[in-house]
């Protein structure tokens, strides 16, 4: 049995047995007000230890060391290490197959309410980021599509940073993003998290940072766009991205 057809049957086991409705709605409403869902009863243990394994195997032989300000999002900050989605891809691992895994998109379409599609910008399929120096921060900004699944492969505790920041119902124009004006206007929500947890983000209308880690503090996690059926009909430009992965 290959590694995608064994991930997607135990993620499709575990959210028979183990996935009530109650789960789903509960975080479907909190998808609908804010933006942010915890999903991470949706995964079983062995497929995040293997996304795990796999991630900290791919960070410790070819992530790439970045440190800009990006100004389509008001010159924000992206100090951190990465891989790119090429050679996540390449290595044709658990990340992969979870990103591909029908089982997976499923549920995460129940929570948002609407189909989960596979983004149709590759380079954004999945991003794995690592913060590790004092200040590393995946700074303010919003995303080109609308759905991002993060799963924390590693972070500290609350006090040393790395949790993530929101505010939602925010429009990103790129040519005057005017993130300061956002962030006095509107609410902002703080989330605490932990090592195995997942969340869903409607990442085109809530803006959303990491808050910087501190010194002595590591936070590893891997990003997976998904495009809703929108997203299809747009004129999407991808400045940032390629600002971020330019070498």
């Amino acid at each position: 049995m290959s590694i995608v057809t064994s991930l997607d049957s135990s993620i499709e086991e575990h959210v028979h047995r183990e996935v009530d409705n109650e789960q789903l709605w509960v975080s479907r409403k909190s998808f609908y007000e804010t933006g942010f869902a915890l999903v991470s009863y949706l995964l079983p243990d062995d497929v995040k230890a293997m996304v795990s394994a796999e991630v900290n195997e791919l960070l410790a032989g070819q992530s790439v060391r970045r440190d800009l300000h990006l100004a389509e999002t008001s010159n924000s900050p992206r100090y951190m290490r990465n891989i790119t989605a090429a050679d996540i891809r390449a290595h044709a691992g658990a990340a992969v197959a979870l990103y591909n895994s029908p089982a997976f998109v499923k549920a995460l379409s129940s929570v948002a309410g609407e189909q989960v599609l596979e983004c149709p910008y590759e380079p954004e399929h999945y991003i794995i980021t690592h913060l590790e120096r004092p200040g590393d921060t995946h700074g303010w900004h919003w995303d080109d599509y609308s759905f991002g699944v993060i799963f924390v492969v590693d972070c500290p505790d609350v006090e040393f940073g790395g949790f993530v920041q929101t505010v939602p119902n925010t429009a990103w124009d790129k040519k005057n993003p005017q993130v300061f004006k956002q962030l006095v206007n509107h609410p902002i929500y703080s989330y605490e998290l932990r090592p195995g947890d997942v969340y869903l983000l409607r990442t085109d209308t809530t803006l959303h940072r990491v808050h910087p880690v501190e010194e002595g503090a590591t936070r590893t996690i891997i990003n997976m766009a998904y495009a809703a059926e929108r997203d299809l009909s747009k004129e999407i430009s991808h400045e940032t991205m390629e600002d971020l992965f330019r070498i």
